[in-house]
């Protein structure tokens, strides 16, 4: 999850996809060529939790194109296409496939914190864009491109929001910045050189959030999958909050050994119950810690003593991405057991250790580990510097990545493709 505090960087301001080789019948669903990724057909409204029958066996989607690395490349003219993949395949995919990955373009995906109204006023111009929206429309049962343009504000500042249709609580801010995301890439294809970037992207992560908008973008699985998913995982996420209070605050001005003595100081004066945690690596001289409300206010008050420039509180209902987290699982387990996920057809670099990985299997586990792992941006980003890339790009709201990229290297080149 990527934290409204991002904001307060120092010193910044603040697919196609992979297919069975057979194309026949596929029925036409975009204007023009664009991502294709494998899903559940969804013409009516549901809510994806553990009980939903969707094995995601066959289904309409959307994919990206831009395939490399040798898998198949996808000659689709101007149709954008649903297709089917089977989920019933066990053919074993070595983990480490892409580990000696040497990158050169990178897409980069923005999390939580990136929002802002006025998001999707570029994707609603670019037809593919919005038809993306309209996708998530069906699913959600609302119109998120409209209150992504008009607000209100407190809706993309919350994490959940009540939809009757579903009589439960479900995501909004979090698949609005997933679609949004998406779009990004469409609005960039839609450009002159749009699509030979896309083709020559071969790596890509996500922050927290992000990392679905990235394995969606890989191909790993589809677009609808995708967003369930997120609206899944942002559910039980806040269900974990509620059963466990907790904070969070951002350390601002110290590494991370500093702000890890910090936590320990802060640790030792409060319960086992309320103990804290560094829970995002973000880059140097900006760290989320995570924990009891006890815990984060020891951490807030021994701060100055250990040299920090400032805390920030997050407004945030729960200890992300510790083991408050943990009822959360079971809930993520069952969607993501449920779900088809596919090979990536380029790296796309976990969260959990900043590593790529290529079995579906083990992809679904380190989605799952997600949730109680502190993510490992900072280990990311320094890789893949330190591996050669060249060039990369933001896709989606806000510019927060790309302040990232320059506090680590100022010569990086990153270009912000907005919405």
């Amino acid at each position: 999850m990527l934290y409204s505090s991002h904001r307060y960087l120092l010193p910044f301001n603040s697919p196609r996809f992979l297919r069975p080789s057979s194309t026949s019948n596929l029925p036409s669903t975009m204007a023009s060529s664009s991502l294709v990724l494998p899903s559940a057909s969804l013409n009516h409204h549901v809510p994806f939790d553990a009980h939903d029958s969707l094995s995601l066996k066959s289904s309409s989607s959307v994919c990206f194109r831009g395939l490399k690395h040798g898998f198949q490349r996808l000659n689709l003219g101007k149709s954008r296409v649903s297709m089917s993949v089977s989920a019933g395949s066990t053919t074993a995919v070595d983990d480490a496939l892409f580990v000696n990955y040497k990158p050169t373009t990178a897409f980069l995906f923005p999390g939580q914190g990136a929002q802002a109204v006025g998001m999707g006023q570029e994707a609603h111009k670019v037809p593919a864009a919005a038809e993306l929206y309209n996708k998530a429309n069906e699913i959600l049962g609302f119109d998120i491109l409209d209150v992504c343009i008009n607000g209100p504000k407190e809706k993309l500042d919350s994490t959940v929001l009540s939809q009757a249709c579903f009589h439960c609580i479900s995501s909004f801010l979090l698949p609005a910045i997933y679609v949004s995301s998406l779009a990004a890439v469409e609005i960039l294809r839609s450009r002159d050189g749009g699509q030979q970037i896309i083709d020559s992207v071969d790596v890509t992560c996500g922050l927290s959030l992000g990392e679905y908008t990235a394995l969606a973008f890989a191909g790993a699985f589809s677009f609808e999958d995708g967003l369930k998913l997120v609206k899944l995982r942002g559910q039980a996420m806040q269900e974990a909050a509620d059963a466990a209070k907790g904070a969070m605050v951002s350390i601002i001005g110290l590494d991370s050994d500093k702000v890890q003595l910090l936590c320990d100081a802060a640790n030792e004066e409060v319960e086992e119950a309320e103990k804290v945690q560094i829970a995002n690596f973000l880059c140097t001289g900006n760290y989320a810690v995570s924990g009891g409300v006890k815990g984060i206010e020891a951490v807030e008050a021994k701060a100055k003593s250990f040299k920090a420039r400032m805390t920030v509180r997050l407004a945030v209902a729960g200890a992300f991405h510790t083991r408050f987290m943990n009822p959360a699982l079971s809930q993520l387990e069952s969607a993501l057991s449920a779900t088809q996920i596919n090979t990536p057809r380029i790296p796309v670099i976990s969260n959990v250790d900043a590593q790529p990985h290529a079995d579906p299997e083990t992809i679904k586990k380190i989605l799952a580990r997600q949730v109680t792992s502190p993510v490992q941006w900072e280990s990311t980003v320094k890789t893949l510097l330190s591996r050669g890339l060249e060039k990369s790009y933001e896709l989606g709201p806000g510019k927060v990545i790309a302040g990232i990229v320059k506090r680590m290297d100022k010569t990086s080149p990153i270009e912000n493709i907005s919405v």
